[in-house]
């Protein structure tokens, strides 16, 4: 997404939000609305770090599971996992992103880059509405 900001002199700066922050509002906005215990059913969101901070961090995370290229998020529905990639408004998937990709769709899963909390919703009540759970 994209927002203004009033410069002194009068004129306006584009300004992008990134990518961990449209991830925040996503993992905000789920949690609140579909994975409280009041929602049956309950479901889940989370994040998947792929990269160490450090040589050192990311050899002891490859020696535990960690494989480069995995989406941000891991959606659960009922009976639905959805695979998500967070990106800016110019963000574009790395190689092993797009092979990651390729594994998931090949399994049968679906994958989707957002790049607003707009973009997530919208597929979010797409599911939704395809489960049965959403009424517009």
């Amino acid at each position: 997404m994209k927002y203004k900001q009033l410069r002194v002199d009068g004129d306006y700066d584009i300004i992008m939000e990134s990518e961990g922050k449209v991830q925040q509002k996503i993992i905000f906005w789920f949690r609140n609305n579909y994975c409280t215990k009041l929602n049956n059913p309950q479901c889940a969101i989370f994040s998947v770090p792929n990269e160490g901070k450090n040589a050192k961090e990311q050899a002891a995370k490859i020696a535990t599971g960690l494989m480069s290229g995995v989406s941000d998020l891991v959606v659960m529905l009922p009976s639905r996992v959805l695979f998500v990639e967070v990106k800016d408004a110019k963000g574009r998937q790395k190689p092993k992103q797009k092979d990651f990709e390729n594994i998931a769709t090949g399994l049968g899963f679906e994958y989707h880059i957002v790049r607003s909390l707009e973009d997530f919703q919208k597929i979010i009540e797409n599911k939704l509405i395809e489960l049965g759970m959403y009424k517009k």
